[in-house]
């Protein structure tokens, strides 16, 4: 029987994204409402492998550009998707036969089931980044080395824009400037492959992996626990929000959170650097873990994904870090979505790494 997603399968799908998305991506929230309900109107989303589609199909990869600061509070239009599918098949001759999310870190994770519901498509069990991550061009197509030749982007009022970028780097910056002329938040779709060019080139089985990431904390008397199992995780502080500086410019949240432990930890103060999603974790002038690997903030009693856009003083949280997917830490990997590539003057160590030195000394 083909594997579906189906309306039970929402809600541990937006836990795991939210987990996933290292405090970006978007708020899963109105993405799983807006699941449901296309569900419940074009019914449950068939979820495919890569070997399961010709080799000529094209894969659609759709994501939500932005602030996610500013996609909370402006409603996405159910056409966007619609226009940005048209005019793929007015490039290509012919329509996509699957959508993939781009990336499977929060709300982009989860709308993915929408936007293939309403265009009558397969999910493809796969994403390109495996997390989230805040530019266009940190994605697993670029560090495959496959050009950036087409981004296509659809706004509320309807506007598509078709971009030809001469390379990744150049996606970011024009579909940026689009996505900030649009209010700070559009439909964009890039990296258009057939399923032959995708085999190699993006990161297999993450809608899985996020729906099992969601299942880990039903019924557990210790959710956190069972997260961090589940995850393979670091826990590298629990206590209290303290402080929060954050604003959006230039399309990205960007800030610096301070937790403050609390309990055993008490004493203890990590900061958390910010754009979009968090970046890196810092404890007494130490790094504790950094991009590319993956840090997520969780509420300590239900281990519930705090997104950075919902952090608020006084929050009693949990920071947990676990290793990125390997395709990030490879050289190219690293150039793309390394720390340098934030601006952090810092030589990238993994986080088990850094735990077990911590845990030596």
């Amino acid at each position: 029987m083909q594997a579906r997603v189906s309306l039970e399968d929402v809600s541990a799908l937006a836990r795991g994204c939210a987990v996933l998305g290292t405090g970006g991506g978007g708020d899963v929230r109105p993405a799983a409402v807006a699941a449901r309900g296309a569900i419940r109107e074009y019914g449950e989303v068939p979820l495919v492998r890569l070997d399961e589609l010709p080799g000529d199909a094209l894969v659609l990869p759709l994501s939500g550009i932005g602030a996610p600061t500013v996609s909370n509070e402006m409603i996405q239009s159910a056409d966007e998707p619609l226009h940005i599918r048209d005019e793929i098949e007015r490039i290509f001759g012919r329509p996509p036969a699957a959508v993939m999310s781009s990336e499977i870190g929060g709300g982009n994770g989860v709308s993915p089931v929408a936007w293939a519901a309403r265009l009558g498509l397969p999910l493809l069990d796969a994403d390109a980044m495996g997390r989230a991550f805040p530019e266009v061009q940190m994605v697993s197509m670029y560090v495959a080395g496959i050009p950036a030749n087409l981004v296509v982007m659809a706004d509320v009022l309807g506007n598509v824009v078709t971009i030809r970028p001469v390379d990744g780097l150049w996606s970011e910056r024009i579909a940026r400037a689009v996505c900030v002329a649009s209010g700070s938040s559009a439909l964009m779709a890039d990296y258009v492959l057939t399923a032959a060019e995708c085999a190699g080139a993006v990161i297999e089985g993450t809608v899985g992996r996020a729906i099992a990431i969601g299942r880990a904390t039903e019924g557990a008397q210790d959710p956190l626990a069972a997260l961090e199992a589940e995850l393979g995780a670091v826990r590298l502080v629990t206590g209290k929000l303290t402080d929060l500086e954050r604003r959006t410019t230039g399309g990205f949240a960007r800030g610096t959170v301070t937790i403050e432990g609390t309990g055993g930890d008490r004493g203890r103060k990590l900061t958390l650097e910010i754009q979009n999603e968090n970046l890196v974790a810092i404890e007494d002038g130490v790094v504790r873990a950094m991009v590319p690997d993956l840090i997520t903030v969780v509420d300590s009693q239900t281990a519930t994904a705090v997104q950075t856009e919902s952090l608020r003083y006084g929050q009693r949280v949990t920071v947990l870090a676990w290793p990125c997917d390997p395709l990030w830490r490879t050289p190219k990997g690293l150039e793309t979505a390394g720390p340098r590539a934030f601006g952090y003057d810092l030589d990238y160590v993994p986080v088990e790494a850094i735990e077990t030195a911590g845990s030596a000394a």
